[in-house]
């Protein structure tokens, strides 16, 4: 198990200190392919607690590449139990024969909101669905649309939707997809915002998060769980350089400004190393999309490869 430790000076108008430490709880996956509709990989889980159980819903995918949200619960956050059927396939058209993906999910007020990627290999696209027992969904349909926004060019995904209401509204960092001034195509982290959790629209005329060539997230800035503390909005979040290595990060973002950028890693406080971390459907992925706890006690589960699920403690102070 690696112990990794990563100090940060802030920047901007509230100058912050942040460390984190973070190892691995187990040097084997938790989770792995089985049989049917998670043949090829299961990965990539939000995760929540219910009855005293730590619940994840994590994308699971077929031998036909074909992804389904699957439902996995513990008594004890490492030993999981797989319920039997997915609990949302492809159905709807901007689904179809790509899949359900990468879903971020947030309870407010009894209801479950789970954000997700709906796939139709050709178009990716910002969904929602709603829930009261995460279980049975219903679909709301996509939230933000590809190709559409106010800097967005291509696809959209990855909604970490803001535990309370700021300003008399919702936020939600999200990602998006534009091309740079040398050509490239690269993933921005984006902010919409909405009254009602289920209409959004951009709520910047730019990304939120500026790039940073030769850095470990200059590729990609993909958002993963967001906490809202007394310091800020912190969130950590997943990064890919140009060699697309991914790892997460944090940044931390103003309380009451959920645009103005206070302070952000120079490195991800993990990479991956370990054999089944590196080799998989993807090869050196680690991927945060769900946690148990509050800061500074975290429990997170992680996509390693496209391929297996892991997961870490993480200690994250914010000074």
């Amino acid at each position: 198990m690696k112990l990794l430790w990563l100090l940060v000076l802030g920047y901007g108008a509230a100058c912050q200190t942040v460390s984190v430490s973070a190892h691995r709880i187990t040097d084997t996956p938790i989770l792995s392919p089985q049989s049917s509709w998670m043949s090829l990989g299961v990965f990539n889980a939000a995760a929540t607690k219910l009855h005293r159980k730590t619940v994840l819903l994590f994308r699971a995918q077929d031998e036909q590449h074909t992804s389904r949200i699957g439902y996995a619960e513990s008594s004890d956050g490492l030993h999981f139990i797989v319920r039997p059927d997915p609990v949302l396939s492809p159905e709807a058209e901007y689904e179809k024969n790509g899949g359900v993906e990468d879903p971020r999910l947030r309870e407010i007020d009894g209801t479950y909101y789970l954000t997700y990627t709906g796939y139709n290999q050709h178009d990716a696209q910002l969904c929602l669905a709603t829930s009261k027992d995460l279980i049975h969904w219903d679909r709301r349909g996509v939230i933000l649309p590809a190709y559409k926004g106010t800097w967005n060019e291509q696809w959209t995904k990855s909604g970490a939707i803001v535990p309370k209401k700021i300003a008399g509204k919702w936020w939600m960092y999200y990602l998006g997809t534009r091309k740079d001034a040398d050509g490239e195509s690269r993933d921005y982290m984006g902010l919409a915002q909405s009254d009602d959790l289920l209409h959004w629209q951009d709520a910047t005329n730019e990304p939120v998060l500026p790039r940073r060539p030769n850095s470990f997230d200059s590729r990609v800035m993909e958002p993963g769980v967001v906490f809202l503390t007394k310091h800020g909005i912190l969130l950590i979040y997943n990064g890919a350089n140009e060699r697309l290595v991914y790892g997460p990060g944090w940044v931390l973002f103003d309380r009451d400004h959920p645009d103005l950028l206070l302070a952000r890693s120079e490195n991800a406080f993990v990479l991956p190393t370990l054999p089944w971390e590196k080799v998989g459907n993807v090869p050196n992925v680690i991927f945060i999309e769900g946690a148990i706890g509050i800061p500074p006690n975290l429990v997170a589960y992680y996509g390693a490869a496209d391929k297996y699920i892991g997961a870490m403690q993480i200690k994250i102070f914010v000074h």
